[in-house]
């Protein structure tokens, strides 16, 4: 199919022409070179090619095709004005590891402009807007050739195999010439290289899946169907950035819907995305966000005095929710509750909105990614500009921010009284931009004339409380009673125990001041096994045994080192006076843990006893961060302290006759714990494995 586009493609108007320059061909006819000097006619102004002295520009393509390795790979340079700007691509297709009827294409390029008669800037320009009218074409063009060869019945090429007698080699003498990559100007980057990668599905198999299922994650009517238009960069950002999580990743992967609200609330820079998605995956494995609908029930108070709830959808099928933040208690629920039971709240009602986005994609038949907000802010006073309500807000809009991005298609503000302004600059600055330019506020009774709800809304669907026809089920609100208050000790606790209603535990770690947890042991043979994550900073992982017991734990509060988190906790257990290989030994081999790091191991104890698992603040030699692991490449330039490290654990001891058994539904996890049970033979030795998950 790519070789019909060849000496020209009508498809591709500024190319005019092409000529064979050498070509070459194996004995076994397995592989077959050839370098052609293509003929464009660029884009440019007709002072600018005046100056330049030239009406064409000429390329040199190679292009080898491997029929054993099943790879074809494209080189390209400009042969033009070589001295003073250098152009090169390289483009290659090859069978998908995974997926023999997939043809996987990678692509990358680079421009570097020496000099152009003071026109430098505006080559760079023109090189940059072919470079994307090629992208956008490129696969509409192979699509359009193999459409072509179905047409007229092939819809199959036999595999390549060894002929029995080899044909006598064939090749066309020509002047040879150096050949080197081809034209490509990424949109991101003028002087340094671009990276595609897209992948094309042309199997014609039967038994493949039918199109637009979610297993074919590739296929155009699935991109259509459930996540929209994407130009080629897009959907090959998206394409690398899923498989670099399935690659790196320890846990569930997102679906790329969501995958694709990160790449967009950073313009599609797979860097940054991959940041604040890295970021935001942490976070909901540390607070279980993922079960909070089916594991956390709303408090009463909420359910009484919380004046927002669901409530239809609008005119482009976005799922509607509707806040009466003016009949709100702000204080109130924040003084009954508490900021943590508050912002779980709004968690669970993002969490809501994800899953009713899915729905409504089914339903209206098109890719619904975010919801719409009405909020109404009839009633809205000086008592709702409370400080410690303002604060739990802008908690809560940062934490909304950071892990539900692109999640607002659009915010209705109804009736905004005179306050307002007062309240909107102190929250505006914690919103992003393009959240902003989805605002919508009216005053009074603007809403109801042009360009109001109408516009937004459907007649039948405006709540009532609005001047519509529809009952709303919102609750109220109204003033939550006193008498539900409860003292700052009790919603301490509470928040507390809010984030810990989990078997993983969470620990801070500190320079100088390291989380132990202590393990007795009865039986020798049984088995220690753990599962941590390292939320922040990097930490040695250390095991220990003593025959006494330790001293009661010292624990560190939360306050001396200025922890926020709910649920951190710091405890001591190993004595300064001890010295280790008299009072305690070590069991097992030090395991530096980077941030980000999931890690799942065991060990099978030799002796009854007190055992220490230790979470210790590491101490990165200098040198180290100029060789850093894929992760930590993500990681790394987070803003954490120098001295503090953050770590949730889980911990369990296990018989030595029920370890094998229990290790069987983990086979297939490739963890720590699955590795050892096959090698876990005798009680009299001591044995471990751990595995950590980047």
């Amino acid at each position: 199919a790519y070789e019909r586009r060849f000496p020209t493609c009508p498809l591709i108007p500024m190319f005019v022409a092409s000529d064979t320059v050498n070509e070459y061909r194996s004995e076994d006819g397995a592989v077959h070179v050839i370098e052609r000097r293509c003929k464009l006619d660029i884009d440019a102004p007709r002072l600018l090619k005046k100056i330049a002295g030239v009406d064409y520009v000429y390329f040199v393509q190679k292009n080898s095709l491997n029929r054993r390795e099943r790879t074809l790979h494209i080189e390209a340079y400009n042969e033009t004005f070589s001295n003073r700007v250098i152009i090169n691509e390289h483009c290659s297709y090859t069978v998908h590891p995974d997926n023999e009827d997939w043809t996987c294409f990678e692509q990358s390029a680079s421009l570097d402009i020496k000099s152009f008669f003071g026109f430098e800037s505006t080559v760079e320009k023109i090189a940059m807007k072919q470079y994307t009218s090629n992208i956008k074409k490129g696969k509409e063009i192979i699509e359009y050739y193999l459409k072509q060869l179905e047409e007229e019945g092939i819809t199959f090429v036999p595999r390549w195999t060894p002929p029995v007698a080899c044909k006598s080699e064939s090749s066309t003498s020509h002047p040879r010439r150096p050949v080197s990559p081809a034209i490509n100007i990424p949109e991101s980057a003028t002087k340094e290289g671009l990276s595609n990668k897209e992948i094309l599905n042309t199997s014609s198999s039967p038994s493949e899946p039918t199109a637009g299922t979610p297993d074919d994650k590739l296929d155009a009517d699935y991109i259509k169907r459930y996540l929209g238009d994407l130009t080629p960069m897009q959907e090959s950002c998206l394409i690398r950035l899923r498989q670099w999580l399935q690659e790196t990743h320890k846990g569930k992967i997102p679906k790329d819907e969501h995958i694709l609200r990160f790449l967009r609330a950073r313009d599609f820079n797979i860097d940054k995305a991959r940041e604040i998605l890295c970021q935001s995956l942490t976070w909901r494995k540390q607070h279980q966000v993922d079960y909070i609908l089916d594991t956390w029930n709303p408090p009463q108070v909420l359910q009484d005095y919380y004046a927002g709830g669901w409530h239809h959808h609008d005119k482009d099928g976005r799922p509607l929710y509707v806040l009466r933040l003016g009949q709100m208690d702000t204080k109130g629920l924040v003084r009954a509750l508490g900021e943590e039971a508050l912002l779980r709240y709004v968690l669970s009602i993002n969490e809501e909105g994800l899953r009713r986005c899915e729905e409504n994609t089914k339903v209206f038949g098109r890719p619904i990614s975010s919801w719409t907000c009405l909020v109404d802010l009839e009633g809205l006073n000086m008592r709702h500009l409370w400080r410690p309500g303002v604060k739990a807000l802008l908690r809560i809009i940062e934490v909304v921010e950071a892990n539900y991005p692109e999640t607002l298609g659009r915010l209705l503000i109804l009736r905004a009284p005179r306050v307002f302004p007062v309240l909107w600059t102190l929250v505006s600055p914690f919103i992003d931009d393009n959240t902003r330019k989805k605002f919508l506020i009216y005053a009074g009774n603007d809403y109801q004339g042009p360009g109001g709800l109408l516009d937004y809304i459907d007649k039948e669907i405006i709540p009532d409380f609005l001047g519509g026809e529809c009952m709303c089920e919102v609750p109220e609100g109204g003033l939550v009673p006193k008498s539900l208050y409860r003292t700052a000790e009790e919603l301490e606790n509470e928040d507390i125990k809010l984030w810990t209603e989990t078997i993983y535990q969470s620990a801070s770690v500190f320079k100088g001041a390291p989380h132990e947890v202590l393990i007795q042991i009865v039986d020798a043979s049984s088995v220690i096994t753990w599962d941590f994550d390292v939320c922040k900073g990097d930490i040695v992982f250390n095991i220990f045994h003593s025959k006494r017991a330790p001293q009661p734990p010292k624990k560190d509060s939360l306050g001396a080192h200025s922890i926020t988190s709910p649920g951190g906790n710091n405890v001591q257990l190993i004595d300064k006076v001890w010295q280790l290989g008299r009072d305690y030994s070590m069991v097992e081999s030090p395991l530096i843990c980077k941030e980000g790091e999931s890690v799942q191991g065991s060990h099978v104890t030799r002796w009854p006893g007190f055992y220490i698992l230790q979470w210790k603040f590491h101490n990165m030699p200098a040198c180290a961060t100029t060789n850093l692991p894929r992760v930590d490449d993500v990681l790394a330039s987070l803003q954490v302290s120098s001295h503090k490290c953050k770590v949730m654990y889980y911990t369990e001891v296990i018989g030595s006759e029920d370890f094998r058994g229990s290790m069987t539904s983990l086979e297939s996890s490739h963890s720590g714990f699955s590795q050892l049970s096959a090698a876990t033979t005798s009680s009299s030795q001591s044995h471990s494995s751990s595995m950590i998950s980047r």
